[in-house]
């Protein structure tokens, strides 16, 4: 692969990132994010991805067995979907609207790491 490949990667990476938030799964506080990342730190926005991942499944699993309790603790329920999704929300259904979009949020996050990771190893590969 040569400087052309990585150029046309870039291009598919921005265009991905376009319809991501186009179809809300992004905002454009995205982007700044993307600017914080650096030649210090190539691997900025990949990390925070897989954080943002696993914290999320985290509070998932904990909001599911939360939910299955004989006496479920609302106000720990609440607090732990404000800290997911930034609202209040009480109910299963709530919860498994909240996984659906992290599950699809999570595979296209997934392409985009893909997509970072070819980029950072042709131009790797091109110093």
């Amino acid at each position: 692969m040569d400087v052309e490949d990585v150029n046309l990667l870039k291009e598919q990476r921005v265009a991905y990132i376009n319809s991501l938030i186009c179809e809300g799964h992004l905002d454009e506080q995205f982007k700044q994010v993307q600017m914080l990342q650096d030649d210090n730190n190539p691997e900025f926005v990949v990390d925070l991805i897989n954080l943002y991942c696993q914290d999320s499944e985290n509070i998932l699993a904990e909001l599911s067995r939360s939910l299955n309790e004989e006496a479920p603790d609302f106000k720990k329920i609440d607090a732990s979907v404000h800290q997911l999704k930034g609202s209040s929300a009480r109910c299963i259904d709530a919860l498994n609207t909240i996984k659906q979009k992290f599950y699809i949020l999570q595979n296209k996050l997934e392409t985009l790491v893909q997509l970072e990771g070819k980029i950072q190893a042709l131009e790797d590969a091109h110093l």
